[in-house]
């Protein structure tokens, strides 16, 4: 069989679609706010129309700073990142009314691929519980032996069809679009860092591993009858 390889160009495009589909919701409704602000005469129209602005620019803000770090180059090659920062996009990003981020991360300079695939993680974790709930997110070791560990636990937890293929390099569909490119470039991020993710869906919880592959191949396999 093929192995699936995504061209470096479509790569780039359809992870610029990605940032995009984030950030266009709220840049629109700070546009639709200007309108108002523009037309309307009334003071408790306006009032609504500032808040509007405000709250959407808060979180344009919140997304470009969450995006900046999960999919941009942040600095050169070999540099490090801050987790206290990862931490404090993440919590911009995700945290509102219907989810909470519980962040067990000791605060350390981290390998910039590895802060990347903790952000790209914790998206795929928010997107398993569509509904909200709680959000844990933990790590073990430092350097080369680090490995991550994210909880989501909410009403109706859900994996994505295809999403383990994905992560792995092989989409089922043998092609990646731009809803489905976060999760291939997951998978690259991860195989970059030499990690290895697991998922698990048991009842409304989903845990979402990522371990050095050496570890992974250490661990005993299960006896098959």
């Amino acid at each position: 069989m093929t192995k699936f390889a995504l061209d470096s160009l479509d790569l780039a495009a359809l992870l610029a679609s990605r940032v995009c589909h984030d950030v266009i919701s709220p840049v629109g409704a700070i546009v639709n706010g200007l309108e108002v602000l523009e037309e309307e005469k009334d003071a408790e129209m306006r009032g609504h129309a500032l808040a509007l602005i405000k709250s959407s620019a808060a979180e344009a803000s919140a997304r470009l700073q969450f995006c900046r770090l999960a999919f941009g180059a942040a600095g050169s090659k070999g540099s490090s990142i801050d987790t206290g920062d990862a931490e404090h996009v993440t919590r911009q990003f995700l945290a509102d009314e219907r989810t909470r981020i519980e962040w067990s991360v000791p605060r350390v300079l981290m390998a910039k691929n590895k802060v990347k695939l903790l952000l790209n993680l914790c998206l795929i974790a928010d997107a398993a519980i569509p509904r909200g709930g709680v959000i844990s997110v933990s790590a073990k070791g430092e350097d080369d032996s680090v490995s991550f560990q994210i909880e989501a636990k909410g009403a109706n937890a859900r994996l994505a069809a295809g999403l383990a293929s994905l992560l792995s390099g092989e989409p089922d569909e043998g092609a990646v679009d731009a809803r489905s490119i976060q999760a291939y470039y997951t998978g690259l991020i991860a195989r970059a860092c030499g990690l290895a993710i697991a998922l698990d869906l048991s009842g409304d919880m989903v845990s979402i591993d990522a371990k050095p592959v050496a570890a992974e191949a250490e661990e005993p396999q299960s006896a098959v009858a």
